[in-house]
This record gives C-alpha cells, sequence and structure tokens, in this order.
C-alpha cells in the first residue's frame, strides 16, 4: 500500500473543510463603502468556490451583486423597530438553516442584532465588521453599539479603529482582525484613463488650463471639512479648488453663500457626484481629506494615492496609517484652514518632478498594503479560522 501524496493529502483536507456558506447582513443596498465591502466579500466567496448569500432591503446595488453570483434576499433589516429586529432574527435564522449557513456575517448595529440572535438559534458562526465610531451621545447607545463587539470575530477597519473597539467594549486584542479597506490598482492607475475621460471631465468642471488643482472627494456634510477647504482657499490665489461629492442641500447652500462672501466663485466648484473617480482624482495636483471628526478609514485617500495624488490628510483617525508623513502626503492639525493652506502652498510649490515622486511612493505604499485583493484574502482566512 503506497503512502499519499501531497496533491492527494490537500484535496482531502479540502473534501474533509465545512463548505463555505457566507450571509452578510447590512441594512440596503445603496451607494456607500459598507455596501461595495460587501459586494467585495461576496466576490471573495465566490471566487473561493463558496456560496455568497446577503440579506438587506434591497437597493441600486442589488443587480452588481448577483452578477457577481452571490444571492441576494430581501428582508426588512433597515429597521430599528425591537419588534422589526426580532422578526428578522426569525427570518435570518430560517434561511440560515435552509441553505447550511456557516457563517453570519453583520455589518451595521440594528441588522446585527438580528444576526446575532439568528446565528444562536442556528448555530452558525458570528463575524462583524465594525466600520465607525458610533455616536454615543444617547442613553443607551452604547449597548447599542456592542453587537458590533460580540462577534466570535471582529474586523476592525483599521488599526484606531481596534484601539477604539479595545477601549469602549474591552474586546479582548484576540478576537479582533485588522483588515483594512482596499482599492482596487487596475481601475485607480493612471494608466488606465483614457486622454479623452479627463477632457471630458475637464470641460465639464470649467477648469483652467495651467491652474493647479486642489481636489476634495466627499459627501457634502459638516465633519467631512469642505468649509476648511473653502476658508483655506482664500489664501491659496493661484488655485482652483474641486469639492467632489453630493449631499445635504442646506450645507451645500451654505457653502455656496460663504465662496461668494470669499469672492471665490471662479476659483472653488461644488461638482457634485461624479461617475468616475478615477479620473477625476487624476485631473488633481492635491487631493486633501481635511474631516473635523476621526475618520474610520478613509477609502478616497487610498483611492488618491492609487492616482498617483500625493494626499494632504487630517492629521487624526487612520489617515494616520494611511498618509506617511513627508513621504507619501502630508497630515495638518484639523479644523485649521491656515495650516490647511500653508501645506497646500508648500505641496503647490515643489517643482513637478518631486511632487511626482511623493506620488509614486503613494501608489506603491497601496500596492503593498491596502489593495482589494489583500482585503478579501484577509477577509477569507477570518472565515477559515472558525471551526
Amino acid at each position: 500500500m503506497t503512502a499519499a501524496g501531497p496533491a492527494a493529502t490537500t484535496a482531502a483536507m479540502l473534501a474533509a473543510a465545512p463548505p463555505l456558506i457566507v450571509l452578510q447582513v447590512l441594512p440596503a443596498l445603496v451607494h456607500g463603502g459598507v455596501e461595495r465591502g460587501t459586494l467585495e466579500i461576496a466576490e471573495a466567496v465566490v471566487r473561493a468556490g463558496g456560496r455568497a448569500l446577503v440579506a438587506s432591503a434591497g437597493g441600486p446595488m442589488v443587480p452588481r451583486l448577483e452578477a457577481l453570483g452571490a444571492r441576494h434576499v430581501t428582508l426588512p433589516l433597515a429597521t430599528k423597530n425591537p419588534l422589526g429586529i426580532l422578526r428578522n432574527a426569525s427570518a435570518l435564522a430560517a434561511l440560515a438553516r435552509a441553505e447550511g449557513v456557516r457563517i453570519i456575517h453583520a455589518r451595521s448595529r440594528a441588522p446585527a442584532w438580528s444576526a446575532l440572535l439568528a446565528a444562536r438559534r442556528s448555530g452558525a458562526h458570528f463575524v462583524t465588521t465594525y466600520h465607525g465610531t458610533y455616536n454615543e451621545g444617547l442613553p443607551g447607545k452604547r449597548f447599542y453599539n456592542s453587537v458590533m463587539a460580540r462577534g466570535e470575530r471582529v474586523i476592525a477597519i483599521s488599526s484606531f479603529i481596534a484601539a477604539h473597539i479595545r477601549e469602549r467594549h474591552g474586546t479582548p486584542a484576540e478576537r479582533i482582525r485588522v483588515i483594512p479597506r482596499g482599492v482596487d490598482p487596475e481601475q485607480f492607475s493612471p494608466a488606465a484613463v483614457a486622454p479623452e475621460r479627463l477632457a471630458a471631465l475637464r470641460a465639464a468642471w470649467r477648469l483652467p488650463a495651467g491652474r493647479p488643482v486642489v481636489m476634495l472627494p466627499g459627501r457634502l456634510t459638516r465633519w467631512k471639512g469642505q468649509g476648511v477647504l473653502v476658508e483655506a482657499m482664500a489664501g491659496l490665489p493661484e488655485a482652483v479648488a474641486v469639492l467632489v461629492g453630493g449631499g445635504g442641500e442646506a450645507f451645500r447652500r451654505e457653502l455656496e453663500g460663504r465662496i461668494a462672501a470669499l469672492g471665490l466663485e471662479e476659483r472653488v466648484r461644488l461638482v457634485g457626484h461624479a461617475e468616475d473617480m478615477p479620473a477625476a482624482l487624476l485631473l488633481a495636483d492635491i487631493v486633501v481629506h481635511a474631516s473635523t471628526d476621526p475618520e474610520a478609514f478613509g477609502r478616497t485617500v487610498i483611492e488618491a494615492q492609487a492616482m498617483a495624488r500625493p494626499v494632504v490628510a487630517s492629521d487624526l483617525g487612520a489617515p494616520r496609517e494611511t498618509v506617511q508623513q513627508g513621504v507619501t502626503g502630508w497630515r495638518v492639525r484639523p479644523g485649521d484652514p491656515k495650516a490647511l493652506a500653508d501645506t497646500l502652498r508648500t505641496a503647490l510649490d515643489l517643482p513637478d518632478a518631486a511632487r511626482a515622486e511623493i506620488g509614486a511612493r503613494a501608489r506603491a505604499h497601496v500596492l503593498r498594503t491596502y489593495t482589494t485583493r489583500a482585503m478579501q484574502e484577509a477577509t477569507l482566512d477570518v472565515y477559515r479560522e472558525l471551526p
């Protein structure tokens, strides 16, 4: 009788492993970082030979999910009503039993309570991804938030968030896995952007030739710091600023009023949502992250770096991890227009070759550390840790 070879041993181990059937749970599949991450992990599960299920209230990203080979189940998971949460728990438990789900992965708080109960009833493992710092201003809010720290494995999207989980919830370090968000380096690549894509955006946004462009991508909301950049632009008469992102109309009107009061109508553009973010970022000489509250991760930072753009970021939260001071960009005191203007002036005064070198280092850092594929594989490794 001959001994089994390495190939036969590997095949036997794979055959013995339980099937990878993962149910991800979130409120809805609208546009956003949580939703994008959900699709990316569903893609990874399918690619690994498993079955990917996603339960949510639905939304415009469902067709994209299903095109990846995943199955979507529509449930009213956006509800925060306690009775609704209990009904959703029963529905998720029945789904998990019927489909042989091995892992329920929760990505948002109200659905996570349903998912936790469903995991207990069905015998599935419970995993969470902790996506933010989560406000605790109301009584009982810390307990409500704590469900995101109750996973057998708790995925933190940055080291900043991992420290927050340990401090707020006392979660043991051995249950926490730091898995940063990722970017597709083929989609976000300077070489992949055709000149006509750049020309179309430049014309649409009325960007004058020969003027440096400073860009802040992010939804229009006060804590994202668009107002800080508007104030800083008063001290940068040579530059044009582009604020990319949609958001609340009231804050937009406030920004427009301040832009007019400072006489910046010809140098600050509010252009709304951009479908072609790689081309948008490539139009910028410098990309700005000006958030005044700590960012849990800040995917736009690594997207800009993947496009070989130097980034000036607020010195708080996860950008302390993604922006290397003086190497791939600069960090500045948050909420300080003068500090932002001074740093932007320093960056824009650099010779083109020096700024390009910083951008090249930024892209190389992303390729080493912050790719979608690395995030997917690390998440699959977490799933495989569970018996």
